[in-house]
């Protein structure tokens, strides 16, 4: 633009000069002259007028700084901040340093801004609308979070449900992986059995094939003590297994199931573990006679005691006539609960270790 300009008056005065050479009448050669130079003056005041203009400046960003604090006035860092206007480009985001403190920057002045902070355990706190003036930097003096009122999701499960979980788990507890120790709990919160899983225990235990094995083994000894006083041969050996295996079943039966569901008791010898060992040997004695009842409180064990001196009673019934008597029935029965003792002190002090699916740290 400037330089056509520039070149207005000398082209005015080629043409001026050309016309007049051409014997063109002089008051047209002025009038066109007039024309050209108005023209030129036009063009030179536009041109004025374009340098004239001046390009209006940005407004300056503002920003906005503040403290997070708890109702109590304690801060909050690394509380997550957002800062929203009417469209996604006014988005920003910014977290809390360790001093709680946190600065929003290059907000264009004028946007209607709301400013939404969350923490863990808070609840959300937003803003009411901020309008910012060009370099303005905005101080906010009461964010304040609130503990939030957390909602949980509970599943119920129902104690019957948890204690069958525990008892699945028993029900692997073996001593060198075969031999059954389904009676012993490790946990020392574990829940009360039911009536329906107390005999279910005991049936695992009385049809285990250990069970059954040991029972032979029993018979093998007492034919050949010759006890009780069956005859001998295949005839009194069957007879002795018969004998020792409803002996067996019938203890398991009764102080395992039958008692415990009538009298409210938890069979189960429950492992100590911590302490020292007179504490833990005390707690191992006495197994035979206290238990823990199902309301979880301790109490004399009737149903171990009843069970043994009830399955002693049995053997009235299927011993030979030379063998019953009252002595049968207390000595047996006294025999049981010493070697109750026993596997409980073996329990508290050497079974754990080679017990698998027991949990050992």
């Amino acid at each position: 633009m400037e330089c056509s300009v520039v070149f207005v008056p000398v082209i005015m005065l080629l043409m001026a000069t050309f016309l007049s050479l051409r014997r063109i009448p002089m008051h047209l050669v002025f009038m066109l002259v007039r024309t050209c130079f108005s023209v030129f003056f036009l063009c030179l005041s536009s041109t004025w007028m374009i340098g004239q203009e001046v390009t209006v400046p940005k407004p300056q960003p503002a920003s906005i700084v503040g403290t997070v604090h708890d109702t109590n006035g304690g801060i909050i860092p690394g509380a997550a901040l957002s800062v929203d206007g009417p469209t996604q480009a006014e988005h920003q985001t910014a977290v809390t340093d360790g001093e709680g403190e946190f600065e929003l920057r290059e907000l264009h002045p004028g946007v209607a801004y709301r400013i939404s902070i969350t923490a863990n355990g808070f609840a959300e706190w937003t803003s009411a609308a901020v309008v910012l003036t060009p370099g303005q930097q905005l101080t906010l003096n009461d964010v304040n979070l609130k503990i939030s009122m957390v909602e949980t999701s509970v599943t119920a499960v129902f104690a019957d449900q948890l204690a069958l979980e525990q008892v699945k788990v028993e029900e692997k507890q073996r001593v060198l992986g075969f031999v059954p120790n389904f009676y012993v709990v490790y946990d020392q919160n574990a829940i009360s059995l039911t009536s329906k899983l107390k005999f279910r225990l005991a049936l695992k235990a009385a049809t285990d094939v250990v069970t059954i094995g040991a029972s032979a083994f029993i018979a093998g000894i007492n034919q050949a003590a010759d006890t009780p006083d069956y005859v001998q041969g295949a005839k009194g050996y069957g007879q002795r297994f018969g004998a020792a295996y409803a002996t067996s079943t019938s203890d398991i039966l009764i102080g395992g199931a039958i008692l415990p569901s009538l009298l409210h008791q938890d069979p189960r010898y429950f492992y100590q573990g911590t302490g020292t060992n007179r504490s833990r040997t005390m707690h191992a004695i006495s197994a035979p006679f206290v238990a823990k009842g199902d309301n979880g409180k301790w109490q004399f064990n009737y149903s171990s005691i009843g069970g043994d001196l009830a399955s002693a009673a049995l053997t009235n019934t299927y011993y030979p006539s030379s063998n019953r008597g009252p002595g049968l029935v207390f000595s047996s029965a006294a025999i049981t609960t010493a070697g109750r003792i026993a596997n409980a002190l073996a329990q508290e002090f050497v079974l754990r270790r080679f017990t698998n699916h027991s949990n050992v740290p």
